[in-house]
């Protein structure tokens, strides 16, 4: 009877088993259908502004912009999966995990009524705390899914209490009606939702100090981080980008600015200090992170939104190719920076020219507001571009100046271009290219962001004991994510 019993187990799996590896093909096909209609939908009706509103949904460019991005995202996480995960037990649970995690960041990017925004940013963090601990009978897979999803509870309810707050105060339940009664409602209602609504923001996009569920979730399979890094974290850009007028209204923006600028630099330093490949990433992205919310802060959500698309690309790319570099690799002593009176100069006029070249592009800069730290911001990355391309000894002194100019000029032409796309497509929505004036904590944080890049290139950080242990204990992940239960089991 056993026997017969196990053999009967045996054949319901392998039907499951038959009749899912028919439907996966038809599930991967339908998302890949659905980005081709969102991106031919966009593309012939770019010029119209508003296309629908339900009363619960809203759809426009840049609920369509955002369909087509994440349905592209899990359109090629679905078809790496199909192989990556072949024989993984619980593949089936991480294809429906996928697709509720697809559904609900497009139910949140068109969601109208408040009641659907905050169920949908609810929804996110139960797929995405649920992708992370996709291997059921990995112990620490499972401990990283729980305080993952401790995190994205918190989150939803910092975002709950602000939007319901301007939601009751206003007497409205819809995003657009509360936008519109901002200016009728009182300066502490409208402050301590801003906070709160940051504070959800913040969680989401693992910004410090709420950066350790990030840097914990390692465990996801390797699919589920690329989906996770470029979708997931991103959102807390959009959600600002929805309430940008209640940002600029409350006059917190500076405080966005500060955050992310703090985050973005301690993030580059614990990036330096990781020898594994996923957790190099995973600072990586909370650096990227800390810019978004900084270009939030600076009053550029069209560039935000332009960053957050740019870096999804970026990251998805490089998780589902982290497996080609996934040895731990040995930290070794960097290289002093030696540069001769031409090169430096090389350095300072190639970066003076994509400086100039951004400004035009983009029109950042042109004026002395906070678009200057942004062009700056780009003059450096020009300038350690060419530094490492005029530092090597196998090019040509015509090689070496003709290297830093096409790269520049690809680089900032194709950002240029995004940025343009963008800003056009999000074009109805208030507030969302809005630079303020320049002040003293742009300058400060500008200073800071130089001094940091010298500090980092020079290695001064490791000569200083104690912040490189405060570094290096602050890109731990949580304690029982890491081996804990195959200790005991030893």
């Amino acid at each position: 009877m056993k026997a017969k019993k196990e053999h009967s187990e045996v054949s319901v799996h392998l039907n499951k088993k038959l009749v899912f590896d028919r439907v996966y093909p038809f599930v991967n096909n339908c998302v890949w259908l659905l980005f081709f209609c969102n991106l031919c939908f966009l593309a012939l009706n770019h010029d119209q502004t508003h296309w629908d509103n339900l009363g619960i949904i809203r759809i426009n460019r840049f609920t369509i912009l955002i369909w087509t991005i994440v349905t592209f995202f899990a359109a090629i996480v679905l078809t790496y999966s199909r192989r990556y995960l072949n024989g993984f037990t619980y593949r089936a649970g991480f294809v429906y995990l996928t697709l509720g995690f697809t559904i609900s960041v497009m139910l949140f990017v068109a969601s109208e009524h408040v009641l659907l925004l905050l169920f949908s940013w609810f929804a996110m963090g139960f797929f995405m705390a649920r992708l992370i601990g996709s291997d059921k009978d990995w112990g620490e897979a499972k401990e990283a899914s729980k305080f993952a999803q401790k995190y994205f509870l918190l989150s939803g309810v910092c975002l709950s209490i602000g939007v319901l707050l301007l939601a009751f105060k206003s007497s409205n339940f819809m995003i657009s009606g509360i936008i519109a009664a901002l200016l009728n409602l009182s300066k502490p209602i409208l402050t301590n939702s801003a906070l709160f609504i940051i504070t959800a923001a913040i969680i989401q996009s693992a910004i410090y100090p709420f950066h350790r569920w990030l840097l914990s979730a390692m465990t996801a399979p390797t699919p589920a981080s690329a989906l996770m890094h470029a979708g997931f974290v991103n959102g807390s850009g959009i959600l600002l980008t929805l309430f940008s007028t209640l940002l600029f209204t409350t006059g917190t923006l500076p405080l966005l600015f500060i955050i992310g600028g703090v985050t973005a630099i301690a993030a580059q330093f614990t990036k330096l200090l990781q020898t594994s490949i996923k957790h190099k990433l995973a600072c990586s992205t909370i650096a990227q992170m800390g810019f978004m919310i900084m270009q939030c802060g600076l009053g550029f959500f069209n560039a935000a939104v332009a960053h957050l698309i740019l870096h999804g690309f970026y990251k998805a790319y490089l998780f589902l190719s982290s497996g080609e570099n996934i040895e731990a690799s040995v930290p070794i002593d960097p290289l002093p920076i030696r540069i001769r009176p031409l090169q430096a100069i090389a350095v300072f006029v190639f970066g003076l020219l994509g400086a100039c070249l951004f400004a035009t592009l983009t029109g950042k800069g042109n004026a002395m507001d906070s678009g200057v730290f942004l062009t700056v911001t780009v003059a450096i990355t020009v300038g350690q571009v060419t530094y490492n391309i005029v530092k090597q000894h196998s090019l040509s002194i015509w090689q070496k100046l003709l290297w830093p100019p096409i790269m520049f000029f690809t680089g900032i032409g194709c950002y240029a271009l995004i940025y343009n796309v963008v800003t056009k497509l999000m074009g109805d929505m208030p507030g969302i290219d809005a630079p303020l004036p320049l002040s003293m904590i742009h300058i400060l944080i500008g200073i800071l962001f130089i001094a940091s890049f010298f500090i980092m290139k020079l290695g001064v950080y490791r000569k200083v004991p104690w912040i490189y242990v405060k570094l290096l204990n602050s890109s731990q992940p949580y304690k029982k994510t890491i081996l804990m239960f195959k200790n005991e089991s030893i």
